[in-house]
């Protein structure tokens, strides 16, 4: 395994390797609101709220070493460090400096594959030239990140694909940056838990693990009959643990649906009750389709229980639109076929079967049925 302190180029060959980076943003909500907040530096921050069914957001790095990490309610991350300081998301904040850092990514790469506001693929196989190996591309990529934000860290993993890619950069976090040659990509792998499989998540991961393999590398030696109770994804986690992997960066991806969703304080019963939720799903969905000039052809509304049960209806429309008043037309025949006595936690509506706004729409044969 290549690190930092590496720098050579790669190997001669017929046809060159990729040279595919992943850059991830180091705690980045809590590393903003501690660029912004000096007084916040060197202390445990949670980004999230205080309700009672808050979640952190991110932890910054002095919080995490007491297992306190994103996704985590809120409440169990205080008990597990009271002296935390909980910070509200300003998510304008977060976005503005995410365009920066899209901007510098977008300097060393042609393929930049944005995947949230603090992570990204680049496909640096054009630009590798301009660089003194790739040691020398990323050290250039975190000082330009750095510059542009003020102070901000990032981690980068650089591989010939995007799964090493990925498992790289969190390797050193925070600040880091490994390499990983095509050549050495399999035994880097290796020794990692098969939790590490890009969408292994914990019930796959304990599903591998029941079939005896613990590790990457026995996955990468599994053979057909031991992996057969994964069905298709037995041989698809075979081949990224032998470090093959050949997704390209994809620098832009239609959207398929555009939805809205909110986690409730309380649960709540009843149309009366639900109801006003849809509207402003409604209101949220029509205005982020008319920012992505797309139009929704079908809805889809989502009601999580108080035991976690989710359960949705969706319909399609008789022609795709971005108006808030189709949309909440369509929520509220389909809150018919829930059963509304039951209490819900949260609350969400998707617009769906997505076309351009300007794309010529094929109208209804008989649309007064």
């Amino acid at each position: 395994m290549a690190t930092d302190t590496e720098s050579g180029s790669p190997p001669a060959s017929a046809e060159a390797p990729r040279v595919i980076v992943h850059a991830d943003m180091d705690a980045f909500y809590a590393a903003v609101e501690q660029l912004d907040d000096p007084a916040l530096r060197g202390r445990p921050v949670l980004v999230g709220g205080r309700g009672p069914r808050s979640v952190v957001a991110t932890a910054s790095y002095e919080a995490r070493p007491f297992g306190v990490g994103s996704a985590m309610p809120m409440a169990v991350a205080l008990r597990r460090v009271p002296d935390a300081v909980v910070v509200p998301p300003r998510f304008d904040r977060y976005k503005a400096i995410s365009r920066g850092v899209m901007g510098v990514f977008a300097e060393f790469a042609p393929e930049v594959e944005s995947l949230s506001l603090d992570e990204a693929f680049l496909d640096a196989t054009e630009t590798a030239a301009r660089f003194d190996g790739p040691a020398d591309l990323g050290r250039r990529l975190k000082a330009a990140v750095r510059e542009v934000t003020g102070g901000l860290s990032v981690s980068v993993g650089i591989s010939a694909t995007k799964f090493v890619a990925k498992v790289a950069s969190d390797f050193h976090k925070p600040d880091g940056l490994t390499i990983v040659p095509p050549d050495e990509a399999r035994r880097f792998l290796a020794p990692l838990p098969v939790s590490r499989l890009w969408g292994a998540g914990p019930k796959t991961a304990a599903r591998i693990e029941a079939l005896g393999l613990r590790t990457i590398g026995q996955v990468a030696h599994a053979d057909d009959a031991t992996l057969a109770p994964l069905g298709r994804m037995g041989p698809h986690f075979r081949q990224l643990a032998r470090g093959i992997d050949p997704r390209a960066v994809i620098s832009h991806r239609e959207p398929k649906s555009i939805g809205w969703e909110r986690t409730l304080e309380s649960d709540i019963r009843g149309r009366a009750a639900i109801e006003p939720l849809l509207v402003a799903a409604a209101d949220a969905v029509a205005d982020r389709l008319g920012r992505a000039r797309r139009l929704a052809g079908g809805v889809r509304v989502k009601l999580k229980d108080s035991e976690f049960q989710i359960a949705t209806r969706q319909c399609a429309l008789p022609q795709p639109v971005d108006d808030a008043g189709p949309l909440l037309a369509a929520a509220r025949r389909l809150l018919d076929q829930f059963d509304l006595g039951r209490a819900y936690r949260l609350v969400g509506l998707t617009g769906y079967d997505l076309v351009a706004a300007d794309e010529p729409v094929q109208l209804p044969l008989f649309p007064w049925h």
